[in-house]
């Protein structure tokens, strides 16, 4: 299998990258060397490559960023997947979309399946529903939601000082330098390990079942305080939480508070997700060595 990762130099894209790397021919390029934006540039990049999947790990994730710049987060994560979808169509190429459960409004008492209708919220959601939808138009294609991804960043920073992790990373990052950390008790996710994301998504493009959407998070869910209560227990620290409250505070974009995901599609194809609380003690024990040795 030739495959071109999109984005790689993500935290989804490097570790999709490096697991593909050794197995499968694997082209990988960063926003420098291929921005979806440019459409044209993408079928120049896609047709000249010819690979037989193309997996998109480009994305605008900046949330409240998004409200005020609402043409940027649509020019990627809507029709830059629009231009992937048609360049995938143009060499019969199989195309892998990540998306999240931002496409829901959070009002559900249970988790959501594929087959409930979704609901934006804010400016970011609505593009990355529509990067769905454009998605869709690849005549063979794999949409993946995955929410609250974590294990990829830790302490590494971005050139510009930013913390390269997820909220996850952030939170373990602050448990291990015995900071204070502050979450939220009012937020219900389904946590996704970005090794159990990249391994699902092989799973599928090797068993090949029905194209379309299927939630790709690890197995339950829980409350933020919940996740961040185990995450310490596995680190072996004791933390110093502070809970707050969703509604407590004013962010530009609203965010859904019950985003638990059901993964139960996934599973019914063969690729069966572990539990958050399992994947959290595999991190965790990562984050450990890699603190004993730093």
């Amino acid at each position: 299998m030739k495959a071109l990762v999109v984005g790689a130099a993500g935290q989804l894209g490097e570790a999709l990258t490096r697991m593909l790397d050794g197995t499968d021919e694997v082209v990988a390029t960063t926003r420098t060397e291929l921005d979806i934006v440019d459409a044209a540039a993408v079928l120049e990049t896609v047709t000249a490559t010819r690979p037989d999947v193309i997996l998109n790990c480009a994305a605008y994730n900046d949330v409240d960023g998004a409200e005020s710049d609402p043409r940027t987060a649509l020019a990627v994560n809507a029709f830059g997947v629009q231009s992937l979808a048609a360049a995938a169509s143009a060499v019969d190429a199989t195309l892998v979309h990540y998306s999240t459960d931002f496409v829901f409004d959070g009002e559900a008492v249970r988790p959501y399946c594929e087959t409930d209708p979704p609901n934006p919220q804010s400016v970011y959601a609505t593009s990355k529903l529509l990067g769905e939808w454009f998605a869709a138009d690849a005549p063979r294609h794999y949409v993946l939601r995955v929410e609250s991804l974590f294990g990829g960043g830790g302490l590494a920073r971005d050139p510009d000082g930013r913390a390269r992790g997820s909220s996850l990373d952030r939170l373990a990052d602050g448990m291990l330098q015995s900071r204070e950390v502050q979450v939220f008790v009012d937020r219900t996710v389904s946590p996704s390990y970005i090794e159990d994301v990249c391994d699902a998504t092989v799973a599928l493009l090797r068993i090949q079942p029905p194209d379309g959407l299927y939630h790709c998070v690890g197995s339950g869910h829980a409350t933020w305080f919940g996740v961040a209560t185990e995450l310490a227990q596995r680190l072996g620290v004791t933390p110093v939480i502070r809970g707050i409250r969703l509604d407590d505070l004013d962010l530009p974009a609203r965010r859904p508070k019950f985003c638990a995901l059901s993964n139960q599609k996934l599973a019914d194809v063969g690729a069966a997700m572990p539990t958050w609380q399992d994947a959290l003690a595999r991190y965790a024990e990562r984050r450990r060595q890699t603190a004993r040795t730093s």
